[in-house]
């Protein structure tokens, strides 16, 4: 993947769950001062699993071009987008030994440039497509773009290009380049905590040379030996036009789309067939039981077995069955080991089904006043009962209830990973039917609790596989794992050392196809009232699925804790869930599964916020559940016992994890230890966690989370009316106390900036995590600041800023680099954050101070960059706002920085009256690189000599003292 490789979510049917929308159905603004009238309406009943299902429908047709490329076209008119989607029958299971990665990375060198196009990024993001990306699995590999409608010509001439014309651009440079992207990738993960895990479940669960055993990114070695003749050969073989499906979704019809195919893509000739394997499930001769340990801050233990292929009879209801077991909020092992003898602080368990075989694990994170005795002995139990006596109808109703909620969720997104174009390839691409999510959805609703008993005995009464990951030193080393296991009897590949091969053109000279324009940005109209208590209520209604999201947001986060309390609010926060007055934890996960809801209350540093994602005919149930939840929390003491696990071992992954140890450290330098903002984005603080009781939390409670601190954000498909009477029911009668709401102070002094290096030792990292920035001038929201995002994007946000481009396009030091402004109520940062290889820190570091440097004092923001960020932002804001979830987001944080509520229709016009040097006179005021904080999280024995040679002074500090 251009950001990571990707592996099948949860159920095989759902390729990703995304919450999003296609058109809106305007209507006009409400003023109102006060709530109407409301009349008492039947509670709603939860949809039946039927129901959902109706309502899970992508239509198509289909045709096949005399080269083998089939081409999948779903009409959705509602926004004018179209999802490109090319679906490759070629993954890492395709690899022989030797050549473990090569799909992973052939995915990257497909977004270097084709012959007649230079860069596969920067005309579709002018033309206002999304980001374009892509994702490497077992079985396939995916490219994915959604663009206006008058852009699809580009977009197919350029995948065209790439499918047939790529050799006459593939050079040893470019090569070598992406190479050293695909290893910092590979360092990047497994520098994390329980990196190594999934190279060692494979290795324990397949034998060498299984298909699946390797990962998709692969070996250091195979990679570093990658010649050009290698992947050229490996191209000619495995990306032919007969091993595709292309999927166009959207603002499309089959009539238009087949002369557009088979201009671009007809000439293309036939390849070979992409070899396949056997590759099925393997039954192990005893059940095996191995421990490693790693820099993790608990023991997480892993239970596993390998199982049958997606169109085996019992994969659909090994998934289900393994999602009532650890998948469910109210899921057996939850209720058993968290909620019940709180042996652990999480557990989880799936079933992920591919095309040869699939995988059952369960996990289980050991709470560290218990014994790994103790939790195994509880998970053996829990797998018993299921495999003796099966789910209950209720686990089953709830379970399939919402995996199909989350399936119409996906219908809401035309392209992208998650929509419809992806749904719709993997079915034909691994079944040969488009509709096989159609399948798995009616072979779910066919099943009973005996089909899902039954299911698990055959698989999962076989010999497994245990893996406990124990905290302390790291003595395995990622490097060497990934590969196909037997480089003992067999000698190291050669590195690559370069080639001499001729790159020459192979194909006819194209000009690219200008895109049409666009037409004006559609957003939904937004109605407006108030509850009879004063808590204000946005709607934006859209009636693409029947489901509503909404957003219930209190002006109190992390920054009201004060000295001495950090991690108070968010654990009051965590409380909301874990049990009301009238319902345990236990029963309001229930009753969430039931309606197809799903609730989540998180804690921001200045806001606070209660998420909704409900069918639109089980609205008002499930408002009644969320008021529940956030008016009447119980506070009791076991529930507090297991937040105060859950919280406690948030702060000890925090403080394992080098993003969240650069962060912590960061903050604090910044603004200094005593300001709110200093701890206001970290799990908290051990020692004040630890000394909580409920009536503290309660306290608290009564002070922040209240009517007065109240808004109501809403979209989807509701009207005003339905909607209003559903939150009087729920809110209207909801009085705070007669205590004022304290006042947040977030404008304390800071200290100024200056320029330092700190670095934090965590030895044998094969990566350095680092944050450069400092404060700046700004504070809070400023209007006419477009320049300075604009000038952001051109430095470091975006796949084609300039420190991307610079850092891991064309060095290969590093997988991703971001810079950001973010928005805060007080004193504002600018930063960049990235994690390099070792040995590139100083150098990285360089680097980044050049390219902030040298804007705009030497390189002024240029033409293509200048058309990129404010033509390409406007044509491609409709694709900002396809979804429910978009358009919510975008209405909150107008809300939050006190802009007009429909500030994105005044985007292009904003846009539009930039210059470049607006932009300059931003990046020139706010970017440079003057005094900023310089925070590593590395290895120092690495990391100092590099450090010293470059004259950088640092200080040196250990992880304990974060």
């Amino acid at each position: 993947m251009k950001t990571s490789f990707a592996l099948r979510s949860l159920t095989s049917f759902a390729a990703a769950i995304a919450l999003a929308a296609c058109s809106t159905t305007p209507t006009a603004p409400v003023e109102t001062a006060a709530a109407p009238t409301v009349v008492e309406e039947p509670v709603a009943q939860a949809a039946s699993l039927d129901e959902l299902i109706a309502a899970v429908d992508i239509p198509y047709e289909t045709f096949t071009l005399d080269n083998g490329l089939t081409t999948i076209v779903h009409t959705d008119r509602k926004s004018p987008l179209v999802g490109v989607t090319v679906y490759y029958r070629v993954g890492s299971v395709s690899e022989p030994r030797g050549r473990t990665g090569f799909a992973h990375l052939f995915e990257h060198i497909m977004f270097t440039g084709s012959e007649n196009v230079e860069n596969f990024d920067i005309p579709l993001e002018a033309a206002g497509s999304t980001s374009t990306n892509g994702s490497t699995s077992y079985d396939r590999t995916n490219y994915v773009e959604t663009v206006p409608t008058g852009a699809l010509d580009l977009a197919l001439m350029m995948e065209a290009d790439r499918m047939g014309y790529l050799l006459g651009s593939l050079s040893q440079e470019r090569l070598d380049n992406q190479r050293g992207v695909v290893q910092n990738e590979k360092r990047q993960g497994d520098n994390q905590p329980y990196g190594l895990l999934e190279y060692r479940i494979n290795e324990g669960l397949l034998p060498v040379g299984h298909p699946y055993r390797h990962s998709v990114i692969g070996s250091m070695a195979d990679l570093s030996a990658a010649s050009l003749e290698d992947v050229r050969s490996w191209f000619t073989d495995n990306y032919g036009p007969n091993n595709v499906v292309l999927a166009l979704t959207g603002d499309i019809d089959a009539a238009t789309a087949r002369p557009m195919v088979e201009r671009w893509f007809g000439a293309i000739p036939r390849g070979p067939e992409v070899q396949q394997f056997e590759a099925g499930p393997v039954t192990l001769a005893e059940p095996v039981f191995d421990e490693m340990t790693d820099q993790v801050p608990l023991e997480l233990i892993v239970r596993a077995w390998t199982g049958p292929d997606m169109e085996h009879p019992d994969a659909v209801p090994l998934q289900v069955g393994m999602y009532i077991l650890g998948g469910l909020n109210s899921s057996r092992l939850d209720n058993s080991m968290v909620r019940g003898a709180e042996v652990a602080v999480s557990v989880s368990g799936y079933y992920q089904a591919y095309e040869q075989l699939g995988f059952a694990q369960a996990y289980v994170q050991v709470r560290p006043d218990a014994t790994r005795e103790e939790a195994l002995a509880l998970l053996d139990a829990e797998f018993e009962r299921m495999l003796t006596e099966g789910p209950t109808q209720d686990e089953l109703d709830r379970a399939t209830t919402q995996i199909a909620s989350s399936q119409i969720g996906s219908l809401e997104r035309v392209g992208g990973f998650g929509g419809k174009g992806m749904i719709l390839a993997e079915g034909l691409l691994y079944t040969g039917d488009a509709d096989f999510y159609r399948t798995e959805l009616e072979a779910m609703a066919a099943l009973t609790p005996e089909m899902v008993r039954d299911a698990m005995q055959r698989w999962l009464s076989r010999p497994s596989y245990t893996l406990a990951v124990v905290p302390g030193e790291r003595t395995l080393d990622g490097a060497t794992m990934g590969g196909w296991g037997d480089e003992h009897l067999y000698p190291a590949p050669e590195p690559d050392t370069g080639s001499d091969i001729e790159v020459t053109r192979t194909g006819p000279a194209i000009e690219l196809p200008t895109p049409a324009p666009v037409g004006e940005l559609t957003f939904p109209e937004v109605e407006r009232a108030e509850l009879s208590n004063g808590i204000p209520v946005v709607l934006a209604r859209r009636t693409s699925v029947p489901k509503v999201s909404l957003a219930m947001t209190f002006d109190a986060g992390s920054v009201v804790d004060g000295v001495g309390r950090y991690g108070v609010h968010e654990t009051i926060i965590d409380m909301l869930t874990e049990g009301t007055t009238s319902r345990s934890a236990e029963e309001l996960a229930v009753a969430q599964e039931t309606l197809g809801a799903s609730i989540s209350i998180s804690a921001g540093a200045e806001n606070s916020t209660a998420s909704m994602s409900a069918l639109t005919p089980n609205l008002r149930p499930s408002l009644d559940l969320m008021a529940d939840m956030v008016r009447n929390p119980a506070f009791a003491d076991d529930a507090m016992e297991r937040v105060r696990s859950r919280r406690l071992a948030a702060v000890a992954e925090e403080l394992s994890t080098p993003s969240s140890m650069a962060s912590r450290a960061f903050a604090q330098l910044v603004y200094g230890e005593d300001h709110p903002y200093a701890h206001a984005s970290s799990a908290g603080d051990p020692a004040v966690i630890e000394g909580l009781t409920t009536a503290d939390l309660a306290a608290d409670h009564a002070t922040w989370i209240r009517p007065e601190t109240a808004s109501i954000t809403v979209v989807g498909d509701v009207e005003m009316d339905e909607l209003l009477a559903a939150l009087e029911a729920s809110f209207g009668d909801w009085q705070g106390p007669a205590t004022p709401v304290p006042a947040k102070a977030v404008d304390q002094a800071s200290p100024a900036p200056m320029p330092r290096v700190v670095v934090i030792d965590r030895p044998n990292s094969p990566s350095s995590y680092l944050i450069v920035g400092r404060l700046t001038q700004l504070t809070g929201y400023q209007p006419g600041m477009e320049p300075l995002n604009l000038a952001n994007e051109v430095l470091g946000s975006g796949f084609l800023s300039r420190l991307m481009q610079d850092l891991r396009e064309t060095r290969g030091w590093t997988y991703g680099i971001s810079s950001s402004l973010p928005f805060a109520e007080g004193q504002r940062v600018m930063s960049v954050q990235t994690q390099v290889q070792a040995d590139r820190t100083a150098d990285s570091i360089q680097v980044i101070l050049d390219q902030m440097r040298a804007f705009p004092a030497t390189q002024g923001v240029d033409e293509v960059e200048f058309q990129r960020v404010t033509d390409g932002n406007v044509r491609n804001l409709p694709n900002r706002f396809e979804t429910n979830g978009q358009v919510l987001g975008a209405l909150l944080g107008n809300q939050t920085l006190g802009r007009d509520i429909r500030y994105q229709v005044q985007l292009p016009d904003i846009y539009r009256a930039i210059t470049p040097e607006d932009i300059d006179a931003a990046a020139a005021t706010y970017l440079q690189p003057e005094d900023l904080t310089i925070v590593v999280v590395g290895d120092r024995s690495l990391v100092e000599p590099q450090l010293e040679e470059a004259g950088m002074e640092a200080e040196y500090i250990s992880a304990d003292t974060l």
